[in-house]
């Protein structure tokens, strides 16, 4: 039988996982926006820190969807959840803040009212004058979170372009790859050169699209973003190694 009352909070948590992991994503998700908003952040927030990596993604998604629908209705609420991620990137909150800066630029792209509001902030992260950000794994999340506001308004972190040359220059291929990702989205006049120079780059990353894991060399993200000033935004190319949850 099915339980009469609300879920408890482990059951609530394990209802909450059970969408995530739905090979339906898409019905996932709306199943999700159906919930309480307020209750369902919490467990989000929880796996952002979870070992299954296309669950922490899948988590970032749904927070995006989550706060983008109750900002509709709770501005105020949803500006409770967009602190509580900027309070995760502070050091004085004690942890590493994973996640935090993906769902803010998924909770960005999805909500313009958030957009124009926290932008700025998630820009400042990569602004050597601004909040920047010194841990060589948050700058990943960072650059992801980046790329997927700049993919939807621009215009908002246009002036950030620049800010991504030490990024395209970085020993890690996450941060050359999502870095020539978010610079497809953005004026090129100083990422060009170095967009060239990462074109033959053989390098992989493991890079989240909305539903899926995906494997993607360097070179392809920066020819990506090379062809996307010649013909509008691109997103990433659409392999078929998608890599499922375990």
């Amino acid at each position: 039988m099915q339980p009469s009352g609300p879920l408890g909070g482990r059951q609530f948590k394990s209802r909450v996982r059970g969408l995530l992991a739905d090979q339906d994503f898409g019905a996932g998700l709306a199943a999700l926006k159906q919930m309480p908003p307020r209750r369902v952040v919490n467990p989000l927030f929880s796996f952002f820190y979870s070992s299954d990596l296309l669950l922490r993604w899948r988590a970032v998604s749904a927070m995006g969807a989550v706060v983008a629908a109750l900002a509709d209705d709770e501005m105020e609420s949803a500006r409770v959840v967009m602190r509580r991620l900027l309070w995760n990137l502070n050091d004085e909150s004690g942890g590493i803040g994973w996640g935090s800066p993906e769902a803010m630029g998924e909770i960005t792209a999805r909500s313009a009212p958030l957009a124009r509001e926290f932008a700025p902030l998630l820009a400042s992260y990569v602004r050597p004058d601004g909040n920047f950000l010194e841990h060589p794994i948050l700058q990943r999340g960072v650059l992801w979170g980046l790329g997927r506001l700049a993919h939807v308004r621009p215009q908002l972190i246009a002036e950030v372009a620049g800010c991504l040359l030490p990024f395209l220059g970085a020993a890690d291929p996450f941060h050359r790859g999502l870095a020539a990702w978010a610079a497809a989205a953005l004026p090129q006049g100083l990422t060009r050169e170095a967009l060239k120079n990462l074109m033959d780059d053989p390098a992989v990353l493991v890079f989240y699209r909305e539903p899926h894991l995906t494997e993607v060399a360097v070179g392809e993200l920066a020819r990506a973003a090379l062809d996307a000033a010649r013909r509008g935004p691109l997103g990433i190319p659409r392999p078929d190694n998608h890599l499922k949850l375990r």
